[in-house]
């Protein structure tokens, strides 16, 4: 009998789940219910997945509003009247066009208007499709309104949007923050009715007793009201079948692609991999996944129509057939990859391939893809209220204080010293964190349909300009709506810049093939920083854990890059077994160790579960457990189970079978536990591999072509470690860092010969605009020859120009740039004044005659830290403390289990949790020669010597050697003072 529910969809607005307003259904006893959120249609698909689970018809809809005021509902009759409810919302949202208060017709969709809407519209005549609906709060007015006369159009109209005043409490916070208001200055208007409440039918039926007709109308339009989508076991794939006119086209042209393919992937193909590739797309086939990889092959022949790099990674890059077109750069034949990890009879979705492109390039092709493909969308996800910003939310809603804000959402409190607003907002806060705020764009899926977007949901046009749907992954898949990952990431855009500056720096070097990773993977140089923890702005293996990690593992080849990725990740690091790992791998008569069968299983990690193909391994040969059980393991460790039953049925029987197989039990849960610790987190195998590709791609440039590497580095904004410290690392290399020059540098970082000036880009300040006057002008008219020659040319404020010269951009003139200074402000009068065009003719400068004004390296290093954060002169340079004798990190191997004092430049710092949960903190610095070393801050000593930002310190500590990578346990350590600036003296 409800006809316009709402759930915590209806943005702002509603107080519960579409699974909670189930609940409300089922507690008072209905068969049907509508759900009609407001212009949102997020929540539709799952209020039907979850409705026919409980056998209660589901009805959806669309509440049209215009902020709180309702035009009218939209019910659909079937999926053709949601498809044209949703097209209509999409379209008044895309375009931002006002709601109308009268809906034009709408095939298969009922339109129900509020009864004082149609009061003040006056309208007289009714369509077949056209409603007139009143609330419980209307009936005492339908007895003296006219419109009692039409009876057969008259519906009941009950708002449900809470349940009780908790919920309608919860509802005015939340109509207090959408209209960025006091709660005691909300409008009633900006509110529902404390009684939009769901009542019993007991209670609908004495509330409706005077007009008997009401409830017979609505039951006889719910009636009429039928929508289908398969679920779960009967779902069917709703992306676009084909890629030709018929799927046997299809077959032929992946068999082709696939023949063509193979010669240049495998010179001399094996009888394994001809066997492979039969076996693959003979699955393909047979669980119509055809369209699919022919899909994304499209994608990936247009990005390399267009230049563009690409990785290929995730499940599919499994994938034989993946690799063989071109898909993955992945051989699954020297990784020895588990094809049922990648696709198996079991798995109703199509693999994963996540394609990594440029962030230059990603654009690009996602437009492509919206030109090529004729049903297409981003997906969307949901950004929720966290926490802490509810409650600074709630609390200037409520109007408290800053500073009672700031302690409420630090949780810097007591609950005796709280009064009783703040006990509200915190109350409120616990109840409304998780609901979500607004919709976002999903990071990278892209869905291709068979049928219009719109029979799915509606579609909003966010700011990249793409239509998005209303509803999230999780979603998506239920219903049979796979996405397409399509990612952007720097580290490609690194490698396609540095081989531009290549070409463009060294044009007497033949073409580079970056392709060329075979060659790359064999090389003893580039195998060489990986173990020397050399790869310092290579992708995925520069951070100061994976340095270590390798440093450790002495890793110097691609399977082990491969291994390290992997167990790097929380999980396998969490559960023990990384540790394990390095000894077993150091330590080769630790692999004895090993359980015998588990060894057996995994030989290629010494028994050690490290990918997520060792989950599917060892719950099929260990416990004996199908492939299609291994994979719901593995997908409800990852948090992905459809069913936490199904799941738990899994985990029973894998330990119910190894105790049919005489394992102990102490084994069996030692396993277990393995699985459980890291499956959630580890990766495919063949996804870790991907990624190695592309480090091994980088570590090649930066082995030999490391300035050029650096520049593209610094100008694809860097990675784990700040701008700061890829200079310093490119001096390391031999560059010579330089500051901005108007007459050379350009936007971003440009190298010239060994010298790498900093782009103008970087200057904190100086606006975009006159960077671009500046560069424009030079490329039509040649350099500048002076300051006077700049001030003709360029129309510029006098602040702007502070910060060039201040910069020693105009060092050319071999001026002091404190007298530039005096000069710049005498020329431009000092007025912040600046013409808005370039002087007809050049003025006659006058000259002044200034005393002597000379300044200090120190002075500039100041101006360097305030113009580009952060000096270019050594940190070590600027301490005004008397140092003591100290160790360097090169020597840090002699002092194993000794206390020792580093004096150290600090690079990065973050915090960590130990396995008890306390807080520790991991620092990493350089030395007086720019040698790296790592610090550890135990919890012991974490807050009593804190990291105070970044500076030279002075560490005393003791040092550890794990497998020849040397760390220091903190004693102590200080941040020394540096000189002062002589101007503020």
């Amino acid at each position: 009998m409800y006809l316009n529910c709402h759930s915590y969809y209806s943005l702002r607005f509603g107080t519960f789940s579409e699974t909670d307003l189930l609940d409300l259904a089922e507690a008072n006893a209905m068969e049907v219910v509508a759900l009609t959120d407001i212009n949102n249609t997020s929540a539709c698909l799952n209020f039907v997945r979850h409705a026919k689970k409980r056998n209660i018809k589901p009805v959806i809809g669309i509440d049209f509003r215009t902020g709180a005021q309702q035009h009218f509902v939209g019910l659909a009759k079937n999926n053709q009247g949601f498809k044209a409810l949703n097209a209509f919302l999409s379209q008044h949202s895309e375009q931002k066009l006002q709601l109308p208060d009268v809906a034009p017709p709408l095939a298969n969709v009922f339109i129900i208007y509020p009864f004082e809407n149609v009061l003040q519209l006056n309208k007289k005549t009714f369509a077949d499709h056209e409603f007139i609906g009143v609330s419980i709060t209307d009936l005492r007015k339908l007895r003296f309104s006219t419109l009692k006369q039409q009876q057969h159009k008259i519906v009941l109209l009950q708002p449900v949007t809470v349940r009780d005043k908790k919920d309608f409490n919860a509802h005015r916070l939340l109509r207090a923050i959408d209209n960025n208001t006091l709660l005691s200055k909300l409008e009633k208007t900006e509110e529902c009715n404390p009684l939009d409440t769901m009542w019993s039918l007991d209670e609908l039926n004495i509330a409706v007793a005077e007009f008997p007709f009401i409830l017979k109308n609505t039951k006889a339009l719910l009636d009429q009201c039928e929508i289908e989508f398969g679920f779960d076991d009967q779902r069917d794939s709703q992306n676009q079948k084909l890629y030709t006119d018929s799927f046997e086209n299809d077959c032929i042209l992946l068999e082709q692609l696939c023949r063509d393919g193979l010669p240049k992937r495998y010179a001399n193909p094996s009888p394994k991999v001809h066997a492979r590739l039969k076996t693959e797309l003979d699955t393909i086939k047979s669980m119509q996944f055809v369209s699919f990889f022919l899909i994304n092959h499209d994608i990936v022949s247009y990005a390399k129509s267009q230049g563009y790099f690409h990785v290929g990674r995730g499940s599919g890059a499994n994938s034989i057939v993946a690799y063989i077109i071109g898909i993955t750069d992945v051989d699954p034949i020297e990784l020895d990859l588990y094809f049922e990890r990648f696709i198996n009879p079991f798995r109703a979705s199509p693999p994963d391939f996540d394609i990594d492109f440029s962030w230059k390039d990603r654009d690009d092709v996602t437009a492509y893809i919206f030109r090529r493909f004729k049903h297409t969308a981003l997906l969307a996800t949901y950004n929720t209220f966290k926490y802490r910003a509810v409650v600074r939310e709630l609390g200037k809603v409520f109007g408290l204080p800053k500073e009672d804000i700031d302690k409420l959402s630090k949780n810097s409190y007591t609950a005796s010293s709280l009064d009783d607003i703040s006990k509200l907002v915190l109350k409120y806060g616990k109840l409304i964190e998780g609901f979500p705020n607004h919709l976002s764009v999903h990071s990278a899926g892209i869905l291709i349909l068979e049928h219009p977007v719109h029979c799915y949901s509606a579609t909003d046009l966010p700011p990249k300009g793409f239509p998005t749907v209303q509803f999230d992954m999780n979603i998506a898949e239920d219903v049979g709506v796979f996405k397409f990952d399509i990612l952007g990431q720097r580290g490609l855009a690194k490698i396609k810049e540095a081989l531009e500056i290549i070409a463009e720096n060294r044009p007497e070097l033949p073409p580079i093939d970056i392709t060329n990773v075979a060659a790359f993977k064999k090389d003893p140089k580039i195998n060489n920083l990986l173990k020397s923890g050399g790869a310092i702005g290579a992708y995925y293996v520069e951070s100061p854990a994976m340095r270590g990690l390798m440093q450790q593992l002495q890793t110097q080849d691609y399977l082990g890059l491969v291994a390290a990725s992997s167990i790097i990740r929380p999980g396998v690091s969490g559960s023990g077994m990384k540790d394990e790992f390095i000894k077993r791998h150091r330590m080769p008569e630790k692999r004895k160790e090993a359980h015998p069968i588990l060894y057996n299983i995994m030989p290629e990690t010494y028994g050690v579960m490290v990918y997520q193909e060792d989950v599917l391994k060892v719950a099929n040969q260990f416990a004996d457990l199908t492939l299609g059980e291994a994979d719901v393991l593995r997908r409800g460790m990852s948090g992905k189970y459809r069913s936490l039953k199904e799941f738990e049925a899994v985990e029973e029987k894998f330990i119910a079978n190894c105790r049919k197989k005489g394992y102990a039990d102490d084994l069996i849960f030692e396993v277990w536990n393995q699985i459980k610790s890291f499956a959630g987190y580890a990766f495919a195998k063949g996804h870790s591999a991907s990624y190695a590709v592309e480090s091994y791609q980088s570590l090649y440039l930066k082995c030999y072509f490391p300035l050029e590497f650096m520049t593209a580095v610094l100008n694809n904004g860097g990675g784990f470690y700040s701008a700061e410290h890829y200079f310093h690392e490119a001096r390391q290399q031999g560059a010579t860092i330089c500051l901005p020059c108007v007459n050379t540098s350009d936007h971003p970082n440009r190298l010239i010969d060994t010298s790498i000036y900093l782009g103008l880009g970087y200057l904190k300040n100086l606006e975009a605009y006159t960077i671009k006057r500046l560069l424009t002008e030079r490329q039509l008219h040649g350099p500048f020859k002076s300051l006077d020659d700049f001030i003709d040319r360029i129309v510029i404020s006098i602040e702007q120009l502070t910060i060039l010269i201040r910069s020693n951009a105009f060092r050319f003139t071999n001026i002091p740039k404190v007298e530039l200074l005096w000069k710049a402000i005498f020329k431009l009068n000092a007025k912040g004044k600046d013409t808005i065009q370039s002087k007809l003719f050049k003025t006659e400068h006058k000259q002044f005659t200034l005393p002597k004004l000379d300044n200090n390296w120190i002075e500039n290093a100041y101006d360097e830290m305030e113009l580009i954060g952060f000096p270019l002169c050594n940190y070590f340079d600027l301490v005004s403390e008397a140092m003591q004798d100290d160790v360097l990190a090169s020597q840090m191997h002699l002092f194993v289990n000794k206390t020792i004092l580093i004096y150290g430049n600090l690079v990065t710092t973050r915090f960590n949790k130990t396995s008890q949960g306390k807080l520790m903190r991991l620092s990493t610095f350089v030395d007086k020669n720019g040698d790296y070393f790592d610090a550890v801050h135990f919890t012991n000593v974490v807050h009593q010597f804190p990291i105070n930002g970044l500076g030279i310190y002075a560490c005393y500590g003791k040092i550890s050697d794990r497998f020849g990578f040397y760390s220091m346990s903190v004693v102590w350590s200080k941040k020394l003072a540096i000189l002062q600036d002589p101007r503020n003296s």
